[in-house]
């Protein structure tokens, strides 16, 4: 279905043409007068200097093959020479009608679909989610969902953190505490306990406590790095923990990510393309690419180009070992080799972008993938608190996600319990939903790439641009719908008609951008696009609500053209809400 915008310039487009200029100049946007106008046209003043005439001139002739419009109700030319457009009631009703009425609503099916595989995640196993997690997790989920939306075969990787230092860390305190485990006995050759030999309670103390210890004490710290170079090389028993030590991880992961609605097509990690890196790097150095640089493995990424020295990209440390550099460059590897993608997205902390500038280039200079592979850095910035600083425990330490989301509840559950509308256990059911929409849409609302206040206040109230305030719309709709069936309605063949109001109108050409804003939200990767197509459209409804009687209306079939625009407008913010990974409860 072609976008509104589109319909409407070709009405002007072809009017231009017909008085004897280019369509070129027929471009239509809304307009930045709405006191005046719906949608204006500037393209006479464009077109002036090209046809050595004056644009009011011009815009009089394009008028004049505009006066029977099947699009325009008004067409008015103004000095110096705008053309100021307001489109017909029944055009508007009809676009969103059959819009409505289509697969998601209007958004054309795409004839040679990409594949795209979303790196965003980027957890590291034996470590709890912390606040830090959220962004990339929420971002990176709604990128995928609408691009998966917009026709495209999309693939979630986690890319987990399970390999290098860390592991060895755990391995060398587990030794210490329970150094009678069959894992560390290399004479052992029976089989390993199916159970794992610590909770995950136990691991994520076990981690921080071994890479603190790490930092100070230098025997510790070698025999940790002894344990990673062993564990990479396939000592059985270290390879049986660390198996252990995923499994443990990944479980508790998966249940934290499904809390947040988040899920992912692949749980890969840096471990899984270690046997690819050997050949790599042989690769590299006998194609001349790779060189050795104060005992380290490197390839030179500067370009001429660059204002900024480039430092080069690091294959192998001095100490022979991989970094993640190497991880990544042999993951694109992988990843070529398993889903041939047009696109590769990062979602990651816009403060890495330099060690994605070095890998991005370094793969395309030694041919680790197509030259058609499109390679995307999407760099997010910090969520802060109202000091401005990043969220923190009480003892300084970093919060964890699941106390940060139960904080969110709880005050969500305060709120709702002042009304005493809902039962006890539906009404903390209703707070979880509604605390998710807060945290979503309080952050995807921003561009990706700006820091920004997270401030629990603002961000949970049920007015101004915020979550609740967004299900709180499609709550009132709800209910409405339901009663109007409850009265002995039906929703079934309901058509929408055309507007008795502006306030009516005004809502229909909010829903009729609905396709236009799916493909900018897909071509720019912005999920804020969504949001701001959400929040005006709930505005337009609820101007509408509050101007018309719709339940109480006298006349059926006007009221059945009501409801259907109710059930339309449900249907569509509902398909947005779930692009950003949230619902709306039935009741609040």
């Amino acid at each position: 279905m072609n976008k509104f915008i589109d319909v409407i310039s070709k009405e002007v487009k072809d009017a231009f043409e017909k008085a004897g200029y280019s369509r070129d100049y027929g471009k239509v946007t809304i307009s930045n007068r709405p006191d005046l106008c719906e949608y204006q046209c500037n393209g006479a003043l464009a077109g002036a200097k090209e046809y050595h005439k004056p644009p009011i001139q011009i815009a009089n002739d394009v008028a004049g093959f505009l006066a029977d419009s099947a699009a325009f109700s008004k067409v008015e030319v103004v000095n110096p020479g705008f053309l100021n457009l307001n489109l017909k009631d029944e055009f508007v009703s009809s676009y969103v009608a059959e819009a409505v009425s289509s697969d998601k609503f209007g958004v054309d099916k795409v004839d040679n679909p990409e594949t795209i595989v979303i790196d965003y995640g980027g957890p590291n196993v034996a470590k709890p989610l912390h606040v830090g997690h959220l962004r990339p997790a929420i971002i990176g989920e709604s990128i995928k969902r609408i691009a998966k939306y917009a026709g495209h075969n999309v693939i979630g990787d986690v890319h987990l953190g399970d390999w290098g230092l860390p592991m060895g860390q755990i391995i060398t305190e587990l030794q210490v505490r329970k150094p009678d485990l069959p894992y560390f006995d290399e004479s052992y050759t029976g089989e390993y306990p199916e159970e794992p030999p610590f909770t995950i309670s136990e691991l994520e103390e076990i981690y921080p406590y071994a890479s603190g210890l790490c930092k100070k004490d230098e025997e510790y710290k070698a025999k940790a790095l002894a344990a990673t170079a062993q564990l990479q090389s396939g000592r059985r028993g270290y390879r049986a923990l660390w198996k252990h030590i995923l499994n443990v991880s990944v479980n508790d992961l998966k249940k934290n990510y499904e809390k947040l609605d988040v899920h992912f097509e692949l749980w890969k990690g840096e471990s899984d393309v270690d046997g690819l890196i050997p050949d790599m790097v042989k690769k590299m150095k006998e194609e001349g690419h790779a060189y050795m640089s104060d005992g380290a493995l490197v390839v030179d990424v500067k370009e001429e180009t660059d204002k900024k020295e480039l430092p080069p990209c690091i294959i192998l440390k001095s100490d022979g070992a991989a970094n993640y550099e190497t991880t990544d460059l042999a993951t694109i590897i992988q990843r070529e080799k398993e889903f041939n993608p047009n696109s590769i997205i990062y979602v990651v902390d816009k403060r890495q972008e330099l060690h994605f500038v070095q890998v991005f280039r370094c793969a395309r200079k030694t041919g680790l993938c197509k030259e058609s592979t499109g390679l995307e850095f999407i760099g997010f910035g910090t969520m802060n608190g109202k000091d401005g600083h990043a969220f923190k425990t009480r003892d300084g330490g970093v919060l964890r996600l699941e106390y940060f989301l139960k904080e969110i509840s709880d005050k969500m559950y305060e709120k709702i319990m002042e009304n005493k509308q809902l039962p006890e256990e539906e009404a903390k059911q209703t707070a979880d939903i509604i605390a998710l929409a807060a945290v979503k849409y309080g952050d995807l609302s921003n561009q990706a790439s700006k820091d920004y206040i997270f401030d629990i206040d603002r961000f949970t109230s049920f007015e101004g641009d915020t979550g609740p305030y967004i299900l709180y719309t499609m709550v009132r709709i709800k209910s409405i719908l339901a009663k109007y069936v409850e009265a002995g309605g039906s929703l079934d063949d309901l058509k929408i008609g055309t507007p008795r109001s502006g306030y009516e109108k005004t809502l229909l050409m909010k829903m009729a951008g609905f396709n236009q804003m799916i493909e900018e939200a897909f071509k720019e990767r912005a999920p804020h696009k969504v949001c701001s197509f959400i929040y005006d459209t709930a505005n337009a409804f609820n101007s509408f609500y509050h101007e018309t009687k719709i339940l109480s209306e006298a006349d059926e079939e006007v009221k059945k053209q009501y409801i259907a625009l109710l059930k339309g407008c449900l249907d569509m913010l509902t398909a947005c809400t779930d692009l950003l990974g949230f619902k709306a409860p039935e009741r609040m």
